[in-house]
C-alpha cells in the first residue's frame, strides 16, 4: 500500500530554516570573538600591561569558565585521568599554550593586529608542512588535491611576503578611535616588523606542533572539556611561574577595573571557552572541515576594527596581501576536503 507524504511535510518550516543559518552564524561569531581578543590584546600590551600576566589570568579564567561544561557533559571523567594522560597534557600546555601564545603575543606587541592575525590562519597549512616533513601525511603531487595543496602554500607564503614587503599607497578610510594609541606606536611597528614576523612564525610553528600532540591527547584521554580544562590550568601555572621570574614587581600582577581586566575576562569567557563551545557544536554538526571555512573572517574584520579603533594602517599590500593569504587558505581547505 502506498504512503502518501502530506505536502506541508515537505515544505521547510521557519525553524528549519533559522535552523539552517544557526551555524554559520554562530562560526561567525566565533571569528568575532578572535577578532576582539587580538585587538584588546593589542592596546593592553601597547598599554605595557605584562605580557605573561596577560597569559597566566586569561588561562586561569578559561579553565573556570570550561569547568561548567567538563562536570555537566562529562560528569564523574576526571576519575579516568592517569599519569600517562597527564603528561601529556603538560606537554600539551607548555606547546599549545605557553610557548605559541608567549611568542604570539610579542609579535603582536611589535606588529600591528591586523598583520599578526593573518599568521593565526596559516597554522593549517604549517601543520601540513610538518606533517610531510615526518611523513605522517601523503602528499600525491600528480593529484589534483596535491597540487591544490602545493599551490595554496605558495599562495599563503607569497601573500604573507607581500604584507611585510611591500605596503603601497596608505587608504586613510576614516579617524581611528583611539588615535593616541596609533600615534605613539608607528615608529616602533615600523622598528620591530622583522622581529615581531619571527615571533609570529616561531608562534605559528608551535601552534603546528601542538595539533600533532593533540592527536595522541585525545587518545590516552577522549574528554575534552576536562583535558582542555586542565590545559588551562596548567598553562596558567607555566605562564606565571615564567612570569614571577622574569618580572617580580608585584604592580605588574595587580588587577584594577579598567581595560587590562576587560581583555582577560573577554579571552577567558569568549575567546577559549565559549569559541571552544561552539567549534565543537560546528564539528558535531557539520564536520571537522566546517569551522575552519570561516577562519579568513576573522584576517577581514581585524584589519577593518583595527583600522576603526587603534589606527592600523589599510595599504594597497596589505589588501593584496590578505587576499591572496584567504585564497590560499580557501584552495587548502577545498582540497582537503575532495581528499577526504
Amino acid at each position: 500500500m502506498d504512503i502518501n507524504v502530506p505536502p506541508e511535510t515537505t515544505t521547510s518550516s521557519p525553524a528549519s530554516a533559522s535552523a539552517r543559518w544557526t551555524t554559520p552564524m554562530a562560526m561567525v561569531l566565533v571569528q568575532l570573538f578572535i577578532t576582539g581578543m587580538i585587538l584588546l590584546s593589542k592596546v593592553s600590551i601597547g598599554g605595557g600591561m605584562f605580557i605573561f600576566t596577560l597569559l597566566a589570568y586569561r588561562s586561569f579564567f578559561g579553565s573556570l569558565f570550561i569547568l561548567p561544561f567538563a562536570l555537566i557533559y562529562e560528569r564523574g571523567k576526571w576519575r579516568n585521568m592517569t599519569w600517562l594522560a597527564l603528561r601529556w597534557i603538560f606537554l600539551n600546555a607548555f606547546i599549545g599554550y605557553s610557548v605559541p601564545l608567549s611568542l604570539y603575543y610579542y609579535g603582536l606587541r611589535d606588529t600591528t593586529s591586523s598583520y599578526a592575525v593573518i599568521f593565526i590562519n596559516i597554522i593549517p597549512l604549517v601543520t601540513f608542512i610538518i606533517s610531510l616533513i615526518f611523513r605522517m601525511e601523503t602528499l600525491q603531487i600528480t593529484s589534483k588535491p596535491g597540487s591544490l595543496k602545493i599551490s595554496s602554500v605558495v599562495l599563503s607564503v607569497g601573500g604573507t611576503m607581500l604584507i611585510s614587503l611591500y605596503k603601497g599607497k596608505t587608504l586613510h578610510l576614516w579617524n581611528p578611535i583611539f588615535e593616541e594609541h596609533n600615534k605613539e606606536k608607528q615608529l616602533e611597528v615600523a622598528s620591530n616588523q622583522l622581529r615581531g614576523t619571527i615571533f609570529l612564525v616561531a608562534s605559528s610553528f608551535a601552534f603546528a606542533c601542538w595539533y600533532i600532540i593533540q592527536s595522541k591527547v585525545n587518545k590516552v584521554y577522549p574528554y575534552k572539556y576536562w583535558s582542555s580544562m586542565v590545559t588551562c590550568l596548567i598553562g596558567g601555572l607555566q605562564t606565571a611561574l615564567v612570569g614571577i621570574i622574569l618580572r617580580r614587581d608585584k604592580s605588574a600582577w595587580k588587577l584594577g577595573w579598567d581595560l587590562n581586566l576587560l581583555t582577560i575576562v573577554y579571552s577567558g569567557a569568549l575567546a577559549t571557552a565559549a569559541r571552544y563551545s561552539l567549534n565543537s557544536w560546528a564539528v558535531a554538526k557539520r564536520g571537522p572541515a566546517y569551522p575552519p571555512m570561516f577562519s579568513p573572517l576573522s584576517v577581514v574584520f581585524t584589519v577593518v576594527l583595527a583600522s576603526v579603533f587603534i589606527g592600523d594602517d589599510i595599504t594597497v599590500g596589505s589588501i593584496l596581501g590578505t587576499v591572496t593569504v584567504i585564497a590560499g587558505l580557501y584552495v587548502f581547505l577545498w582540497a582537503k576536503s575532495k581528499e577526504v
